[in-house]
């Protein structure tokens, strides 16, 4: 307001139900796009040298270290496994 003027602002543009419904929710596109939601977070501290041993392998299997740890240890620790 410079020179003490109201500048007047448009009506709202109608709302997207979907979209609404979905902000609401707090889908992650991401995992919709997977299929699946990943809820538990996992917490691991290893040497600087694993951690680059790490990203450099899934940096050549063209996948994120994330992608890579999940399939992991879906393989290690599989529902079929005893």
């Amino acid at each position: 307001m410079k020179n003490g003027k109201r500048v007047p602002i448009g009506a709202r543009p109608p709302a997207d139900p979907q979209a609404e419904v979905w902000v609401r929710n707090g889908d992650d596109l991401a995992a919709l796009v997977r299929g699946e939601v990943y809820t538990a977070r996992l917490t691991l501290d290893v040497t600087p040298a694993l951690r680059g041993r790490i990203k450099v392998a899934a940096f050549t299997c063209g996948i994120t270290v994330a992608d890579m740890l999940r399939a992991l240890l879906e393989r290690e620790f599989s529902e079929q496994r005893p």
